[in-house]
């Protein structure tokens, strides 16, 4: 069905915008700005903030016999209303005309923000939403530039925190554009925030007999668009325009939802939401944005293992080389893969004549939202790549039984803890355990061998989220001195497999050898920025236990 257009006049130029748009959407067509603080596409229409004030005009028409009025020029007469209206709360129609620039615009724009400042604290220079501030934009871009308010300011509470410790409140920089109130309605399911007092005393509080306890609480925190809310995690960690930013893929669960990784000198500081309307709008869980911590803490392997000792990465890659070639090889691959690697673990278990598993053991609850029940990112990527055949199952007690047979002699296990999936501390006296991984774990401690592997926040590649959506993310930081690359020490065991001596490929050449030899990948593997959704028919068989919605939320602008 096609997109119904209709014809407006924005600026003295006409375009052709999409029917049901409101004004501040319609101009983004033209590339004028708006200036608004309180709408926001996915939100209900509030229309407080009045910032976005444009002229507006529409064809006239004679009341008696309702045709349209021509000037004395033949051309259509535009009867403009009487004041300025919200862009926001207007949709467009046929024939509409639209002044973003005039001068009784600036000054109603100017007036707006002078208001907006007259209590506001002059504290940008130690204000953590220095450099992604709205209204420090907005004053610089429309504003009067200087004040003429010579009273007392009104001292509203500062430093509050809420939601169990997770967000800083200062009431005194909050503007009332309500986007709080509303976020809480959609994604909280109740109300959490609220106006309290009048006038100039007017602010926002939480209810006081309501728990904060909500998983999704601290997009008011990436929506605030001045100051009010920030995350006390990294609250004056860093300011925002050193910091450098990478498209990311959430590996909290399969639902795939898309991030910035917001970095400097190789450290990661914070997590947000990236706007994708297929998958997650401009949404994300709180708990999504922890997930790089534990590559931060103790738990990161950063050091080669032979035997339980520390060892050189190239020697300890060697040796694993050499116990591969005795033969009688299981692989073991992760969810946390991405489908490069998984395809090259699939060649490499055909040159190995290996038997090949992948676990569903990262179970966990379904919110209905952006946090799906399974917490791995990529277990359809082991469909696609030919991995597995069926949902798999939660543990390894089948391939713990070959062990203990002696059919299987050697594991190589992939991020996997090995000793709580069914393997006990004896299977590692029984066979030969290859640990490759980022994390160290049980499984990294007992094995014969244990590899350092990037994390997913080292390295750019593909997942298929559980819309069978592939999703390309990006590399945001280096691995620690030690790690070796994923794809050395995959080509090094093919090497040893194959009996070929072959030069390490790029990540673009497995690419398309992958869209080459799997006819449902798109060729060379190349996404558009919202990814490509897959035709997983040949997988209908399998019982997946998410929902595959295709996508979260839908624009609310009403």
């Amino acid at each position: 069905m096609e997109e119904k257009l209709v014809t407006v006049n924005i600026d003295g130029v006409d375009w052709k915008v999409p029917c049901g748009l409101n004004v501040i959407e319609a101009c983004k067509f033209a590339g004028v700005e708006i200036p608004h603080f309180c709408y926001h596409e996915y939100l209900p229409v509030a229309g407080s903030c009045r910032l976005c004030l444009v002229s507006i005009g529409t064809p006239a028409r004679d009341r008696a016999t309702g045709e349209l009025i021509k000037n004395d020029d033949g051309s259509q007469k535009i009867a403009w209303m009487p004041k300025p209206a919200i862009a926001c709360g207007t949709k467009v129609s046929e024939g509409m005309h639209v002044v973003t620039k005039s001068e009784l615009i600036d000054d109603c724009r100017k007036g707006v923000l002078e208001f907006l400042l007259l209590n506001h604290p002059l504290d940008c220079p130690i204000c953590d939403k220095a450099g992604e501030c709205r209204l420090q934009e907005y004053a610089t871009a429309y504003g009067r530039g200087e004040s003429r308010f010579i009273e007392r300011k009104n001292v509203k509470p500062k430093r509050r925190e809420i939601a169990d410790g997770k967000i800083i409140l200062d009431n005194e920089r909050c503007i009332l554009c309500s986007r709080c109130i509303r976020i809480s309605r959609q994604l909280v399911g109740r109300d959490v925030f609220g106006f309290t007092k009048r006038g100039s005393k007017n602010e926002v509080a939480v209810y006081p007999d309501e728990p904060v306890d909500s998983n999704y609480i601290l997009n008011v925190v990436d929506n605030c668009p001045v100051g009010a809310l920030t995350e006390k995690a990294f609250r004056f960690k860093m300011r925002t325009w050193f910091l450098k930013m990478t498209r990311g893929i959430s590996a909290e669960s399969s639902a795939g939802v898309n991030t910035w990784i917001w970095s400097r000198e190789n450290v990661i500081y914070r997590i947000t939401p990236r706007e994708n309307r297929q998958v997650n709008d401009v949404w994300m869980s709180d708990s999504g944005r922890y997930t790089f911590g534990k590559f931060q803490s103790a738990e990161r392997l950063t050091t080669a293992r032979i035997d339980c000792s520390e060892s050189s990465a190239e020697y300890a890659l060697t040796r694993a080389t050499e116990i591969l070639n005795l033969g009688s090889v299981a692989i073991v691959a992760s969810g946390y893969q991405t489908l490069e690697e998984l395809f090259m673990i699939r060649r490499l278990a055909d040159d190995l004549k290996a038997q090949t598993y992948m676990v569903s053991h990262l179970r966990g609850s379904d919110d209905g939202m952006l946090v799906s029940i399974d917490k791995t990112p990529n277990l359809r990527g082991g469909f696609v790549a030919g991995i597995l055949k069926e949902y798999p199952k939660a543990d390894l007690a089948g391939l713990a039984a070959k062990v203990r047979d002696g059919s299987v002699k050697t594991v190589l296990c992939f991020h996997e803890d090995l000793l709580s999936l069914g393997f006990d501390a004896k299977d590692f006296k029984r066979a030969n355990i290859i640990y490759c991984g980022s994390l160290d774990n049980t499984c990294a401690r007992e094995a014969k061998v244990a590899l350092p592997l990037p994390s997913e926040f080292e390295k750019s590649g593909l997942w298929i989220n559980r819309q069978w959506r592939l999703q390309a993310f990006d590399k945001a930081v280096d691995s620690p001195a030690g790690v070796l690359n994923d794809f050395d020490v995959l080509c090094s065991f093919g090497r040893t497999a194959s009996g070929e001596d072959f030069k390490t490929p790029t990540l673009q050449s497995v690419r398309r050898a992958m869209s080459a030899a799997i006819k449902i990948l798109p060729e060379n593997c190349e996404v558009p920025a919202e990814g490509a959704v897959l035709d997983a028919s040949e997988f209908s068989g399998v019982d997946f236990p998410e929902t595959n919605a295709l996508h979260f939320t839908k624009n609310v602008q009403q």
